[in-house]
């Protein structure tokens, strides 16, 4: 993973904190917050009949899961971060389905699929994460 691109990637939709100084790991659970709580704005947003924030918020979480995407290591964990690579793509799609149809299920459904990839990704155990690069994020 290319430690700059995915902070550009975080930077570029201006969620949480100071980036610089995380590591891979973190970075990637940064990301993963960062598309939760774009989805819970947009959710929010939604149920206003804010179109315009809705979509805002679309868009900087599909950007956030497209930067996941990005961050995948297909040469170490290829099993894995291929199926990861369809499960983000997967959820990109249904985020767009859902700000098109205002279908609050669908954000559900994404945001419980990220959820739980998120959970997996933080118990990953300390000793076991590369402080240089990612694995099948």
């Amino acid at each position: 993973m290319s430690g700059y691109s995915a902070i550009a990637n975080y930077q570029a939709v201006a969620v949480h904190g100071d980036v610089e100084a995380a590591s891979p790991h973190r970075l990637i659970e940064l990301m993963m917050e960062g598309a939760l709580d774009r989805i819970a704005k947009a959710q929010g947003a939604m149920q206003r009949g804010e179109v315009a924030s809705k979509g805002e918020n679309v868009s900087k979480a599909i950007n956030l899961i497209e930067g996941l995407r990005a961050s995948l290591d297909h040469s170490q964990g290829a099993p894995i971060a291929g199926n990861l690579d369809a499960l983000y793509e997967y959820m990109a799609r249904r985020l767009l389905e859902a700000n098109l149809r205002n279908d609050a299920v669908v954000f559900a459904e994404v945001a419980g699929l990220l959820r739980g990839i998120h959970e997996a990704w933080h118990a990953i155990p300390l000793e076991a994460r590369s402080p240089d690069r990612v694995v099948g994020a």
